[in-house]
Formats: C-alpha cells, structure tokens, sequence
C-alpha cells in the first residue's frame, strides 16, 4: 500500500529536501512549506530515514481534512484509519502546532485529537481500554489556514541524531544544516575541501559522509522499526544495503583546522565514532595562519558575533577569509549571523540565500575564486 510521507525541513531547504528525495528514487515529490512531501510504500519510511541528509523527521500523513470548529476536528481525525498503524496497546502520544486558523488553542487541539483516536481504536479494536504499555506511535496534529493535517512520526529522535556527535563545543551546528550547506555549495564528492574553523567537525564528517555514500541513518535506529507491522525482513534488506554502500576509501582531501585544542579534541572523538578514523586530516591553526599552495574549496561555519561577543573577531575571520579568496583562488562559502561580513570580506558573495542555524537568521554566501567559473 502506498502512502504520502512528509520529510520535514527548516524554512529555505524544503528544495534541498525535495531534490534529494528524487535523487533517492521517491516519487511524486513536491516542496512546500515546512519540507517536501512524496509517496511510497511502509519499507520507503526506513530508507528515507536512512538516506536523508537535509531533513529533519519523516512523517506519515495519516489524513487531512478542513477544521474551522472542535466538532469538525473530532470528527475528522475519528474518520481516520489510525487502527492500521496503532495497535490496541500501543503508546500515541499527541503533539501540535496551530497558525493562522480559528482554532488556536494547540493543548485544546491535541486533547481533542487523542479523545478522537481513542474512540475510534476501542471500536476498531473492539476493546474498553488502551493500556499504552508497548511501541510508540507519535501522533501530531498541525492546523495551519484553517487545514488539519494528522501525521505520524516515524523517526523518532530528529534525523540530524547520526550517533556520532555526544559533546558539543561552542555555537555547533547541527548536522541537518551542515549537509544542507554542502548541498548548497560548488563543493561536490571527490573534490577536495577545506574547513579553517572546524570546531567539533560536524561539515568534515558530513562531507566524508557524502564522499564515502554512507548513509547518514546506518548506526541508529528509527520509530518505524519498532511499529508492529514493520516488514523486519524489508528492513534487514535495506540495512545491509545501506552498510554495503559505504565505501570509506573513497574520502580524499577533506581537512580541517581550528585555533580551539579543545574543539579539535572533540572533533577527533567525533570522527573517530563517526567510523572515520584517519580519513580527515586535522591541525591547530588560526585561519589568518591559513596559506594553502593551490585554489581550492572552504566550507565553513565561522563566529557569528552576536552568539560569541566578539565583533572585532569576526571582522578580522571575514577579513582573513576575504584575503584567501582574493590572493589564494580559494572559493569561500560561509553560514554567518555577522551582518557586516561582506564589507570586512571585500565584496559582495556570489550567490547568497537566507537560512536559520536554529532561531538566528542567517546568510549562506559563496565567493567564487578569481580563477574558478560560477557553476
């Protein structure tokens, strides 16, 4: 049986999202706001999982309907087959969000919507109570323009969760938004790149992740896994597949550096759980120290000012970085809060694009190198 799913993202990468599902071979994909919807069958919610880089969950759209009054929403979320994915001792915890609609009470709405998948499984299961002792099934209930939509998370904990990040240094960046910027930039597999401020080392192990087609899911597990009605089987499948994609060989000439001892601690620790292990080369080193032989890439995630109090660092960050495009043929893209980054950098970027490193508002920029075409 086919469904539709909804692979969540920030606002600014539902394209990104959308574009690596029809890479992943998922079909009737479709940005919008808040992420990408597609179709596909049970076993696809594991592989999306698995696969997806930019996302944030994978959700399961159980339903959606118009609710503009408590009656409707009831009514509507009771006419939903929750019995098909909700066993009759299953947990169902309920979540919500409300904007821009006449029902606005978020805790009203997600009462509402739990009294009405309770009633309807005691019918369709033909029992008096739901224990909830077993799986979780995690409901949640957005209204958005007077619109319900009932989903199902089958993720769990956030997909930006990979396993191999468990000590966070200074203003880290998640590992969701990290590929998303690799994504976005000229940077693709098999090139080399350059982080002068790496810190923990999240864009390095994303960036080895894409090299080596590791499946950024492969070591963690996911809620559909534990859903009765999971195929064990399908899954064991597309595990296998997943670990037999990953060719770790295949990372050359990703290296990092940081002015932080400690930082570059953990980004050892975090490469080394990551399963990477000598296949990125790390060294202690202020960027303005930074003098490569030969043009080259740099992604990087550099202080923002208004998250460390330190404004005439960054001045000199962008001013550092501005003098390795300009004199080293290195294309620069950076993630930045710090708005007099251009004017300390000494241009205008190439291509800029909004995007949110959690709350803060951000610009992804990229600077092209004298000597490389815009691609």
């Amino acid at each position: 049986m086919m469904f539709e799913f909804l692979a969540t993202a920030p606002f600014g990468l539902e394209g990104v999202v959308a574009d690596e599902l029809r890479e992943l071979g998922f079909e009737n994909v479709k940005a919008q706001t808040g992420g990408a919807v597609f179709a596909g069958d049970l076993s696809d919610a594991l592989r999306a999982n698995l696969w997806l880089r930019c996302a944030d969950r994978v959700l399961l759209v159980a339903g959606r309907f118009e609710a503009k009054t408590f009656d409707a929403l009831f009514e509507g979320v009771k006419r939903l087959p929750w019995e098909q994915f909700i066993a009759k001792d299953a947990k169902f915890p309920v979540s919500g969000n409300c904007a821009r609609s006449q029902l606005m009470s978020v805790s009203d709405c997600q009462s509402i919507t739990k009294k009405a998948i309770v009633e309807r499984l005691k019918q369709k299961h033909r029992v008096q109570t739901l224990p909830e002792q077993k799986e979780t099934c995690a409901v949640q209930v957005a209204l958005h323009n007077d619109m319900a939509v009932l989903t199902l998370d089958t993720s769990g904990a956030g997909l930006s969760r990979r396993g191999y990040r468990t000590w966070n240094g200074e203003a880290p960046i998640r590992e969701t938004l990290a590929a998303s910027i690799l994504r976005l930039s000229p940077w693709r597999s098999g090139r080399a790149l350059h982080d002068p401020m790496c810190g923990t080392g999240t864009l390095l192990v994303e960036a080895a992740f894409m090299a080596a087609n590791r499946a950024p899911g492969m070591t963690r597990e996911f809620a559909c896994e534990t859903w009765r009605w999971a195929d064990a089987k399908a899954i064991a499948v597309l595990r296998e597949q997943a670990k037999a994609a990953f060719t770790p060989q295949n990372i050359e000439g990703i290296t990092g550096a940081d002015v932080d001892a400690q930082a570059l601690e953990l980004a050892k620790r975090h490469i080394r759980q990551a399963g990477l292990s000598g296949r990125i080369a790390l060294r202690q080193e202020d960027v303005r120290d930074y003098a490569p032989d030969a043009p080259g890439m740099i992604v990087t995630n550099p202080p923002y000012g208004e998250r460390l109090s330190d404004r005439k660092g960054c001045e000199s960050i962008a001013r550092a970085l501005g003098r390795l495009n300009r004199s080293a043929g290195q294309t620069v893209c950076a993630i930045t809060a710090y708005t007099g980054f251009e004017k300390a950098f000494g241009r205008r970027a190439d291509k800029r694009r909004r995007l949110y490193n959690g709350r803060l508002e951000c610009e992804f920029m990229t600077f092209y190198g004298p000597r490389r075409k815009p691609e």
